[in-house]
């Protein structure tokens, strides 16, 4: 069972939305960030991040900060009406580095970033990464494609635009998102400190081209939904949420360096597969619309959504098709029910999305459920502790 519930009530019947949110009430959350001191959630559904310093002691704590509304009873895109420059629409990815907050906005189509991290509710973030200024929300920066017109959705691409952006990562001193509408994965040498263009694409091959599996079928350098990125161990992993897949790429993957193979990957057979089993028993190595990973202590844990669990793999995976070691959410792999068809229990999921691990404890945004649920789960490293 999980050790720690924030958000919806307590379990026994449907886990509702609050019609008034509060400081300690969630709707459909779809990002988490985790550490020993911080813990950080995209409320998705009311538009805003909710941060509590510290994780905290019991069940439905109230959050300490409140971002992207002006206060904890108020919500809607663009914090209620009063504009873009304070505010989210549908939050997503959730990071942490050095003292910055970063937080993918990803229907205003941008990363916003606090330069020092928020120390008072509704604190504005310092700049955008995506947009010219915080002021401006649209895909790609507005740019107009010659051939269809100023249609959002085939705004013309570049290396400085996003298109729904949902996830965020950082390895080493390599900065990824996960511009999931433009079907690719952008990458900047070092951390930016400015608006400024990417260095490098993984899925597409240029900065141009945004086609789902590059117009074609789905290969080792492709996506349809990328959604989370991370890394540890030489391997990048991506959630190709779309393909029902988690790809790797392993050595020389912390670089800027455009349109290589991926060569791993998990949930499918091979490199070129995109199976989706939705009515079947489920295995310990398939997946179904991953939106979620995170990597820490030597595990791997891949949301699987769409089967209402999350997977984790003990060992870094190396082969492709590698199937995990435990489930959460599920009495057994090949189990898939929302809730296991049973009313919401702290043992089960209902369309986990973001995740994050750290030192032995396992964060899930349980959206469908409308909270935020915290696991112990033992890695080696937690042992050795």
């Amino acid at each position: 069972e999980a050790e720690l519930l924030l958000g919806a009530p307590a379990p026994g019947g449907l886990a509702l939305p609050s019609a008034t949110p509060s400081a300690s009430t969630l709707y459909a959350p779809r990002g988490v960030y985790l550490s020993d001191d911080l813990l950080a959630v995209a409320d998705s559904g009311n538009h805003r991040i909710l941060i509590w310093r510290g994780v905290p002691d019991g069940d439905h704590a109230a959050a300490d900060l409140v971002l992207g509304q002006p206060n904890a009873e108020s919500e809607g895109p663009a914090a209620a009406g009063r504009g873009p420059e304070n505010g989210f629409h549908l939050p997503t990815g959730i990071l942490v580095h050095q003292g910055r907050l970063f937080v993918a906005d990803a229907w205003h189509h941008r990363i916003l970033v606090w330069d020092r991290f928020p120390e008072r509710s509704d604190e504005p973030p310092s700049w955008a990464l995506g947009q010219e200024n915080l002021s401006s929300v649209t895909p790609n920066r507005g740019r107009s494609n010659e051939s269809n017109g100023p249609n959002a959705a085939t705004a013309a691409v570049g290396a400085d635009g996003l298109y729904w952006p949902y996830g965020i990562g950082i390895v080493g001193d390599v900065f990824y998102v996960t511009d999931t509408g433009n079907r690719r994965v952008l990458v900047w040498n070092g951390v930016p400190t400015e608006d400024r263009p990417a260095d490098a694409v993984l899925g597409q091959p240029d900065f141009v081209s945004s086609d789902e599996n590059r117009g074609a079928e789905p290969g080792p350098r492709s996506f349809r939904w990328p959604h989370a990125v991370a890394g540890a161990d030489g391997i990048l992993w991506v959630a190709d949420a779309g393909d029902h897949r988690v790809l790797g790429w392993q050595g020389d993957a912390f670089f800027a360096r455009s349109d290589r193979d991926a060569d791993l990957a998990l949930g499918q057979r091979d490199l070129t597969s995109a199976s989706e089993f939705p009515y079947a028993p489920q295995s310990a190595a398939t997946l179904r619309f991953p939106y979620g990973l995170a990597t820490d202590g030597g595990v791997l844990a891949v949301a699987d959504t769409a089967n209402n669990r999350v997977l984790l793999w003990d060992h870094v995976p190396r082969g492709i098709g590698a199937a995990a070691d435990r489930v959460v959410g599920q009495a057994s792999f090949t189990h898939n029910g929302e809730n296991r068809w049973q009313a919401v229990r702290r043992d089960t999921l209902c369309w986990p999305y973001g995740i994050a691990l750290s030192r032995g404890r396992l964060a899930i945004a349980d959206s469908g459920n409308n909270r935020v649920v915290v696991w112990r789960i033992a890695t080696a490293e937690s042992n050795r502790r």
